[in-house]
């Protein structure tokens, strides 16, 4: 808490000393209206550029929690390796490159997989993107229902497949000795 209250943080954000309860409750009113927030910042971006593409990579992690008080705090699967700690889930989306800015922000509850995560972060900016635009996420959020959200709205996706043993099996048995080189300037 002490670098918020250091002379030249107050400085940048034009600030007086405050005490750590006024920090939390300016959190928590911030998290309360975290959504119409995220809209307006969304709204400021697009008026202002004219950007190029509205390809996105959408992404999940997970913070651990070292206090108590935090609703959204719940044990789950800990990318931190901690599971002896509360954690909550935080989902992210930016306009793919050469733009890479980021337009969305969604935090759920620490259990919460990153295939139902999927659905509050796509939503939140899906009225951003143009038709046709490429929405890119990993293999965590892939699922049937997922793709027909993306399909519906007449984007087009690239995830990752999780795989099984008898796709194990597929890949041992390739021969790279028999592998056809396509386009070699793509890599396929």
């Amino acid at each position: 808490m002490s670098w918020i209250n250091q002379g030249e943080a107050l400085d940048i954000f034009g600030l007086d000393g405050f005490e750590e309860r006024t920090f939390f409750r300016v959190l928590e009113i911030v998290g309360e209206d975290g959504e119409e927030i995220i809209a307006d910042i969304q709204d400021c971006l697009f008026q202002r550029y004219d950007f190029e593409h509205t390809d996105i990579n959408l992404d999940w992690t997970s913070l651990i929690l070292y206090g108590d008080k935090s609703k959204l705090g719940k044990y789950g699967y800990s990318r931190d390796h901690r599971p002896d700690k509360k954690q909550v889930t935080v989902g992210v989306s930016e306009l793919a490159s050469p733009i890479n800015v980021p337009i969305g922000l969604t935090v759920k509850r620490g259990n919460v997989h990153d295939s139902k995560h999927f659905v509050d972060t796509y939503q939140q900016v899906k009225g951003k993107l143009m038709p046709g635009s490429l929405v890119v996420f990993d293999k965590g959020a892939h699922s049937e229902e997922n793709i027909g959200l993306v399909l519906a709205d007449k984007m087009k996706y690239l995830t990752a497949k999780k795989l099984n043993k008898s796709d194990d099996k597929r890949i041992k048995e390739f021969d790279k000795e028999k592998a056809e080189l396509i386009d070699a300037e793509k890599g396929i």
